[in-house]
């Protein structure tokens, strides 16, 4: 349908003819944004396989065009341009890279299709498309594969060897399987060998590492443009060593010093990477030595592809401007000793690029008719678009407009993004009078004087005046409301997330629950009686080892706390540690009865029942202008739920900032107004109080509704009147500080209290804040992530809403991790200040922030830089800070102190000085804190000069990927912080005694104490099952070889407790590493075995020769008149001793040796059914 608008169009019609029989350059002004899209669709050639290529400006056109071409029924893909200003950083977050790769494989695969890129990106040098072809990979089943080798060839291409397969890019071989996760896939790949030969191929998931399914072939396309295989390599270095040499000298003459040594550092650096490793970190700014005929990206398409070029004007700017930037910062760090020469030239100016343009068909679009300069123009065209004002929610003019353009015979459609959106938008208008017709595919002709309703999603819309055909967009029409995507649920994959054994390092502590805190040594093979069996070796204190076999892991964790204070160690056998496990437990018990009678005096007393929605609060939540994630459609459904219920809410919600938790709580507070109730919104600091007051004022500028704030920063005159209006009842909702818990303050009606990061305010604020709970229904935010484990036991007495996923439109931050270095904080800065954003710059030491601070500001004369810190007197902080968020700061140096849940979206740079001080969880907190809007976010980690280099290549590459998402450091620093979460949650004194027997021990008490007051788990003593057979089970290092993977594997497999679960296990490991050798297979049973005899009241099960003794619980209640039968059963092969402790012996001489674990499991049955219970 849309593509039939314009073809009475004189102009469309001229520039159609003039495309197929191309003369030169066309222009075409006068088009709006909408227009240029619109037309791109409808021009070039679908049968001769024309490529389209549309060039833009900035990052922020390109990304619109992507999602506009959709609206215009075509599908396409954004180029995005390298980053040469940061080659020379250590790690780059592979966004980029990828989104690269994917375009490229589009272009090799398909033979058309839209390309959207900026003008950047066509600067950048690239490496030629058919080296790119040659050297991806197919694999078939049944094809032969070598295996030694292929890792030398995945290295090659860019893939980095990990343990296991986690991110794209990575790849593990271990015998006969080969996993990797190619980067033009969603998920990773593992191929199993049968001697040489591929057996199979299929996917599977990277947190379960569990297949998925079968595939016939797998096509990898490089990880890195860069192929580096030994004669690139070679080649390389033989051009860079002869550049060096000249560079040197040339220093040496001019006696450089400083500059002499850096270059050197940065050449033994390359040599030893791209020796000992065959990579190099940053390798794309080396691209002219490894490559002596580079392209320029336009050269990957045919000559016939046609060239969309959106404002020449606007590329012309911004391409100059690029370049100059470039080169500028290029010619500083040549004279500095930072680059060999050739690293100057890896963009091309953009007169070269014209040269190259100008070889394809051009079509450029520009709004106003201006003269072009870059080319000759072979004909000009005016095409007549206007943009459709914006009617800033006011339905009424919308009709007014709509009802002109039927009366002038215009044919009219109206986008709206989604179906549902688009039905009630068509109910609405027909409420209004007009006659609507909807048609969700735009499959029929619209007449004139018509209205079609339709569903698509589009920025803003257009009329055309000649042809008489309009076209309004939702966007036009609601002002102010980003377009929201409904994303699908993900199906949650089944299979167990592999809950690490927390990465245990030799050397760390370990709580053993038996014996307390001690030091873990390794796992070590024991060889009696010729039986092989796993040990692990713990230290304690006196330099006392304790070996427990492998498989009775379950008993120990790693020590956890929230400080990374150093325990003390116990010692073996003595007494200190039971009685530090008996204060907890009795501390535990006691938190436990507190919380489960505060949930039943809560459960028992009955609060305001709450209307269901009305029609304002579905009109109020449609405004909201972002896409909820799952999480927070749920926790705002749970919310909602809890207040129309009998009972009183008392709901927490954790989720990071910018999660989404304040639009969960204004929506409750938009229904606790709307049934007449008033709102308090308790914040611990001032500037927050601001934040959400603006925020407020904002979402409910619509309505009817009275905000005030209530902080230092109003009059006294306003605050009586505040306290006033809050008595009689002319205010609806107040937001402050602890200011509210003031004696003065009198609410008439109060309906819901909202507390914000609870765990910041005092004792003594949270005793009043606990009396003005009493009857009100209460929703508390917290940022600090809730750990899994604890939130599993306190699920039933405390209602929890977590946010886990994060909002649709951050976008992943770009983490640079390099040596500190001037040049590149001026430029990290300046970039950020020319896209008009703001820049965090953290400095962690109070006592010469103000000194960093003045240095910076001589760096940056053009930036206005300031300094925060936790230790200024308040107001002055909150000056600073206020001015941050108003745009007056352009660079603010501060401590952490930004962690604290401010919210300020136009801060995208942030540069951390000393990285490598700060703990692995302060860096992700802080980290998060940028990306918070629609714009690429940079975090550049830097660490002082020579700190890593002393380390190996490997070594330093490792320390440096724990900064970025790849490295485990995540799972560390996620697990920090939950614990300081936990902490939170369960308040200052729990904390110290988490600290005394380790935090995952702690919940275990935590969750037993819970369950035994409500009654689901029966008071009775612990005892423990050894259970040794004269078998050898172990998991053999030819198996597994990595001890993390192994350490975590006894874990699960000493927790098995049923046969299913052993089945499981079995298959899982069968998937993950091929055939199970039979000591693993014992390994397995086993421990099935110890799980069935404990259920069965035995505390010992042990093999002499032949024999096998179950030794039973002495007060295990046992049906003794069933003895007699049991024994019959196994006709002289099992006996009973009385005594002490009763003992029955099965004899095993007659059953043969491959038979004997079954008997023994039958054996035990047998004895269970004995027990009464």
């Amino acid at each position: 349908m849309l593509k039939h608008i314009l073809k009475d169009d004189p102009v469309y019609r001229q520039l159609k003819d003039g495309i197929e029989d191309y003369r030169g350059p066309i222009l075409v002004s006068g088009c709006t944004d909408t227009a240029k899209w619109h037309l791109t669709s409808l021009i070039g050639n679908k049968k001769k396989k024309q490529f389209k290529i549309i060039i833009v400006p900035d990052e922020n056109k390109a990304r619109q065009w992507v999602e506009a071409s959709h609206f215009f029924g075509e599908k396409a893909q954004y180029i995005p341009a390298k980053d040469p200003l940061f080659y020379t950083a250590d790690v780059h977050g592979n966004a980029i890279a990828r989104d690269r790769m994917l375009a490229i494989k589009k272009i090799l695969d398909d033979k058309c299709g839209i390309f959207v890129m900026t003008i950047d990106a066509v600067m950048d040098q690239v490496v030629p498309l058919s080296d790119i072809k040659n050297h991806k990979m197919t694999f078939k089943t049944g094809e032969t594969l070598e295996e030694a080798a292929i890792a030398e060839e995945f290295v090659a291409r860019g893939y980095e060897k990990a343990p296991f397969v986690e991110a794209p890019g990575e790849f593990a071989v271990r015998g006969g399987i080969i996993d990797i996760f190619p980067y033009t896939q969603e998920s990773p790949y593992r191929i199993e060998l049968w001697g040489d030969e591929i057996d199979s191929i299929r996917s599977f998931d990277k947190e379960s590492q569990r297949s998925i399914e079968e595939v016939e072939t797998l096509t990898i396309y490089p990880a890195s443009e860069i192929i580096l295989n030994q004669p690139r390599i070679d080649h390389g270095l033989r051009q860079m060593e002869e550049d060096y040499e000249k560079l040197i000298q040339k220093f040496k003459k001019e006696k450089k010093t400083d500059q002499q040594l850096r270059l050197k550092k940065e050449m033994n650096r390359v040599r030893e990477e791209l020796r000992e490793l065959h990579m190099l970190i940053g390798v794309e700014g080396y691209l002219p030595y490894f490559y002596d005929n580079t392209e320029c990206i336009l050269d990957y398409f045919p000559k016939e592809s046609l060239i969309y070029f959106d404002e020449p004007k606007h590329i012309r700017e911004r391409a100059d401007a690029f370049y100059l930037e470039y080169s500028e910062s290029m010619k500083s760090r040549l004279e500095g000793g930072y680059l060999l020469p050739k690293q100057a030239h890896t963009v091309t100016d953009y007169e070269s690029i014209l040269y190259q343009i100008e070889k394809h068909p051009i079509i450029s679009y520009s709004v106003i008719s201006t003269e072009i300069n870059d080319f000759v123009v072979s004909k000009t065209l005016f095409m007549e678009t206007k943009s459709i004002q914006s009617y800033n929610n006011s339905f009424e003019e919308l009709v007014k407009d709509l009802t002109k353009y039927q009366e002038k015979g215009y044919k009219i459609v109206v986008a709206s993004p989604s179906v549902t959106r688009a039905k009630r938008l068509s109910d609405d208008l027909r409420e209004n009078g007009l006659v609507v017709t909807y048609d969700k595919e735009l499959t029929h002709e619209v007449e004139a004087g018509q209205i079609v309703v339709t569903a698509g999603k589009l920025l803003t819309g257009i009329e055309y005046p000649v042809v008489k055909w309009v076209l309004i967009s939702e966007g036009d029409i609601f002002k102010g409301r980003k377009e929201k995507q409904r994303r699908k649920k993900e199906k949650k994959k089944l299979g167990q997330k592999i809950h690490s054994f927390a990465d245990i390092n030799i050397g760390d502590y370990v709580v053993h629950e038996k014996h307390g805190v001690g030091i873990y040594r390794g796992i070590e093979k024991i060889t009696t009686d010729g039986v092989e069996k796993d040990y692990i070796s713990i230290e304690y204190q006196g330099g006392d080892n304790l070996f427990i076999l492998a498989s009775a892991l379950d008993q120990i964790a790693k020590y956890a706390s929230a400080n990374a204070r150093k325990p003390k160690l116990h010692k073996l056998g003595g007494n200190e540690w039971k009685k530090t496990k008996t204060r907890v437990k009795g501390q535990v018990k006691d938190i436990a009865e507190e919380l489960v009678q505060l949930y039943a005096i809560r459960q028992a007393k009955e609060g305001y029942v709450y209307d269901k929605d009305s029609v304002w609060q579905k009109e109020f939540e449609e405004l909201f202008p972002y896409d909820e994630t799952q999480d927070q459609l749920n926790a705002i459904d749970d919310t909602k739920r809890d207040m129309e219920s009998k009972k009183i809410m008392d709901r927490l919600i954790c989720g990071d900032v910018g999660y989404g938790k304040t639009e969960v709580a204004i929506r409750a507070a938009f229904k606790a107004v709307d049934n007449g109730k008033q709102v308090a919104y308790l914040v611990p600091t001032t500037i927050l109080a601001q934040q959400h007051y603006n925020t407020f004022a904002q979402r409910f500028h619509n309505y009817p509704i009275t905000v005030r704030m209530m902080s230092r920063f109003c009059t006294p005159k306003e605050q009586r009147e505040t306290i006033e209006g809050l008595k009689s009842g002319t205010i609806d909702v107040v937001i402050g500080t602890h200011r509210l818990l003031s004696k003065d303050m009198q609410y008439k009606n109060l309906g819901l209290l909202v507390i914000d990061e609870e765990q910041r305010f005092g004792v003594t604020h949270k005793e009043k804040i606990k009396t003005m709970k009493k009857d009100v229904d209460v929703l508390s935010l917290s940022a600090t992530p809730i750990p899994r484990t604890l939130h599993m036991s306190l699920i039933g007495i405390r209602d929890m809403s977590v946010l886990e996923e994060p909002p649709h439109d951050r976008r992943a931050i770009q983490t640079y991790v390099m040596e500190y270095n001037e040049e590149l904080v001026k430029e990290a800065v300046y970039r950020e200040m020319t896209r008009g954003g703001q820049v965090y710059y953290v400095y962690n030491r109070v006592n010469n922030i103000a000194e960093v601070t003045a240095e910076l500001q001589k760096l940056l004369p053009d930036a206005k830089v300031a300094f925060a810190h936790g230790q200024m007197k308040e107001k002055e902080l909150e000056e600073i800070m206020m001015g941050f968020m108003n745009h007056e700061i352009d660079v603010l140096v501060s401590t952490t102190i930004i962690e604290t849940g401010l919210d300020i979206p136009n801060v995208n740079t942030m540069i951390i000085h000393d990285a490598n001080q700060l703990g692995l969880s302060q860096l992700y907190q802080l980290r998060g804190r940028v990306g918070r809007s629609n714009r690429n976010a940079f975090a550049f980690l830097m660490y002082k000069k020579n700190t890593l280099l002393k380390e190996t290549a490997e070594k330093r590459l490792q320390a440096i990927r724990e900064f970025t998402d790849l490295g485990s450091g995540y799972k560390i620093a996620m697990r920090d912080l939950e614990i300081r979460g936990a902490g939170n949650l369960l308040g200052q004194a729990q904390s110290g005694h988490m600290e005394a027997v380790g935090y995952d021990l702690y919940c275990k008490m935590l969750n037993e104490a819970v369950l035994k007051l409500k009654g689901e788990l029966h008071e009775e003593e612990e005892f423990d099952t050894t259970l040794d057979l004269d078998i050898s089970a172990f998991i053999p290092a030819t198996y597994v070889y990595n001890e993390y993977q192994k350490l975590e594997l006894y874990k699960r497999i000493s927790s098995i407790e049923s046969k299913d679960e052993m089945e499981d296990m079995t298959d899982e490991l069968i998937d993950r590493f091929g055939e199970m050798p039979k000591a693993v297979y014992n390994l397995l049973y086993v421990a099935y075995l110890k799980a069935l005899a404990h259920h069965a009241y035995m505390t010992d099960v042990k093999q002499k020769g032949e024999k096998i003794s179950f030794e039973m619980k002495p007060d295990a209640a046992v049906d003794v008149e069933k003895i007699p039968e049991v024994l019959e059963e196994y006709k002289h092969e099992l006996s009973f001793q009385a005594g002490k402790n009763p003992t029955f012996v099965l004899d095993l001489s007659k059953t043969k040796k491959v038979k004997q674990l079954e008997k023994i499991e039958h054996c035990v049955n047998s004895l269970n059914s004995l027990i009464i219970r």
